[in-house]
């Protein structure tokens, strides 16, 4: 299916125009089809002779009922932009034009309507002075058809004019992320609360649930039915017109301007960077205006930044991203005051003096398309689903550009990761020069010093800080190999056990060479000592060689026969043999024997 929202003055003949295209009636209202008159949003469908389905979204053209007239035109991808053929361009017309151009619709057809009322040259006037009003406009170069919804004159060629339109519409995308504007929230008895909008990207299905992001607040619902052109469907592709039956949700609940989207798929915010697309100077409007967007109107306040950039505050958080196009509206008059672009749409906090003026700098240098780059910097580091839910990035598999490195999910700035790596670097080394027996910086002493976005990102800054990880603790190169003020007490020790392997200090000994527990653990770490507890300690090296001694006895030995093999006492020997059976080199057999493990 195919979605075209109508466009125009009022009294041109819009809803007459849909009802001769598609034999329905698009006034939902009886004091519409009353007066005459189209008050809100009405909708109707058909099949052109291309076998192409096309739905209409008949909007209001009176100037008291542009807020309707936006949100019906808003998720529409292409408008049939209508001029009454004998009464020519009007006032309206040139809001519904302003609206149009705000948008950023380039897809159309301009119908001359009530032709039947209009003279061949009436009718080459009015076309004229149209195409003169819509230039600079996406609809400059648009078909034109006159027609008479009246006798049917021209609905032929406008059909065709509408397929051809329609034919070269790109592809939409089935598998993007939904977000579905709200345009109607209504009740049936049996099914509960129904509401409905334009589908424009993404598939929904029954049993699908969603987000709904309301005026008041947000929670997840359930899709309990599915209709399209009044047809129940297992599953809804885009661009389609679609009614959605749902669960968990009261009526009440849910109305125009609220949001369906793909659970955790958007962004919500409240504050975006935009750029003038049509419109007034931003210098020149007021600072309290009414924005629109998909259906919703919110009311926002404008702080500008030059004529063609500001930061706008919006009373309540929206689902939007980059590139999403506004239409600002003054909310003491009911004319357009211009388009805008998202540029930003999660700016910084403006907290410090300056932040103002550096970010309008970075704002008015942002491409439009997207300024990857410019928003890692700004973060330092960004989860890549982050981006994408901005609208930065086209998915989670996208490459990072120039100056930004990717460690897994996570997309760093490189000046952010080099600034990470030197102060982590100056704080290992200041630690070992003032401390030379500490074992390293610990590695949630280097998280709490950085305030990494993710602790797995602290392994990437160590090595490209060139340095080493050992045991939970952060160390520079080489300082293992190193223990400075004890280096000539465990030497000592070394000589000595070097001649006699399993004579260990006594704990007088330790004391007078001015190694207590602290400075033992530090030899240890550094494999200059072996610790056996109870003050035990012997060179890496005496495992190695009691296990020689112990493998020459008949198996099994004693304790005691254990002791004299090794030369050694008690003290030493008993804690020796039970690391041996913590390594699984001794088996112990019962309380006083063992043997060396084969």
């Amino acid at each position: 299916m195919h979605v075209i929202a109508t466009a125009g003055h009022v009294d041109s003949g819009k809803s007459t125009l849909v009802r001769a295209l598609t034999g329905m009636e698009p006034d939902r209202w009886e004091e519409e089809r009353r007066r005459g008159l189209t008050i809100d949003l009405g909708y109707a469908w058909t099949t052109l002779q291309s076998g192409q389905e096309v739905a209409f979204v008949d909007v209001p053209g009176h100037e008291r009922f542009l807020g309707n007239m936006l949100a019906g035109i808003g998720p529409a991808p292409v408008v049939c932009f209508v001029v009454a053929a004998d009464e020519g361009w009007q006032a309206q017309s040139s809001d519904h034009r302003d609206a149009v151009a705000a948008l950023g619709i380039h897809n159309g057809v301009v119908v001359l309507n009530r032709a039947d009322r209009a003279s061949a040259r009436r009718i080459e006037d009015v076309l004229s002075r149209t195409r003169k009003e819509l230039a600079g406009t996406g609809l400059q170069d648009a078909p034109a058809v006159a027609v008479s919804a009246v006798d049917g004159t021209g609905l032929e060629e406008l059909r065709a004019a509408l397929g051809g339109v329609l034919a070269r519409l790109p592809a939409p995308d089935l598998a993007g992320r939904v977000r579905l504007w709200v345009d109607r929230s209504f009740t049936i008895t049996g099914s509960g609360t129904v509401v409905t909008g334009t589908l424009a990207a993404g598939t929904l299905a029954r049993g699908d649930r969603l987000d709904l992001l309301g005026h008041d607040s947000s929670r997840t619902v359930s899709v309990r039915g599915l209709q399209s052109r009044d047809k129940a469907c297992a599953s809804v592709e885009p661009v389609s017109r679609v009614a959605l039956n749902l669960r968990d949700v009261a009526p009440t609940d849910i109305r125009r301007g609220d949001a369906l989207v793909t659970p955790g798929a958007w962004p919500t915010t409240s504050v975006v960077g935009i750029q003038r697309t049509t419109g007034v100077a931003y210098t020149d409007v007021p600072e309290q205006l009414m924005v629109h967007v998909g259906t919703a109107a919110v009311p926002a306040r404008l702080r500008p930044f030059g004529a063609d950039h500001a930061r706008l505050v919006l009373e309540r958080k929206l689902p939007l991203v980059l590139g999403d196009r506004l239409v600002l509206r003054d909310p003491g008059s009911h004319s357009v005051l211009g388009g805008a672009r998202i540029l930003d749409p999660e700016p910084p906090a403006l907290r410090r003096r300056g932040d103002g003026t550096r970010w309008a700098e970075r704002l008015a240098g942002m491409d439009p398309t997207g300024d990857v780059t410019g928003e890692v910097a700004i973060r330092g580091a960004i989860h890549v689903d982050q981006l994408h839910k901005l609208g930065l990035v086209a998915g989670p598999d996208a490459e990072p550009p120039a100056g930004v490195k990717a460690f897994g999910a996570w997309w760093v700035h490189v000046p952010v990761l080099e600034a990470w790596q030197h102060r982590l670097h100056a704080a290992v080394q200041a630690l070992q020069e003032r401390d030379p027996l500490a074992p390293g910086l610990s590695m949630g002493a280097a998280q709490d010093l950085l305030k990494l976005p993710d602790g797995r990102l602290l392994s990437h800054v160590i090595d490209g800080a060139a340095l080493k990880q050992d045991g939970g603790h952060i160390h520079l190169p080489g300082s293992q190999d190193s223990l400075g003020p004890i280096e000539h007490a465990i030497a000592t020790l070394e000589a000595r056990m070097g001649a006699d392997a399993f004579r260990a200090p006594e704990s007088d000994e330790l004391a007078a060479l001015g190694l207590g527990a602290r400075e033992l653990a530090a030899a240890e770490r550094k494999g200059r000592l072996l610790g056996l507890g109870d003050g035990v300690v012997l060179l890496p090296t005496a495992p190695a060689l009691a296990m020689r001694a112990l493998a020459r006895l008949d198996q099994p030995f004693t304790t005691s026969q254990a002791r004299q093999a090794l030369d050694t006492t008690r003290r030493i020997a008993v804690p020796l043999l039970e690391y041996l059976d913590s390594r699984g080199w001794t088996e112990r057999l019962d309380a006083g024997h063992r043997k060396v493990a084969r």
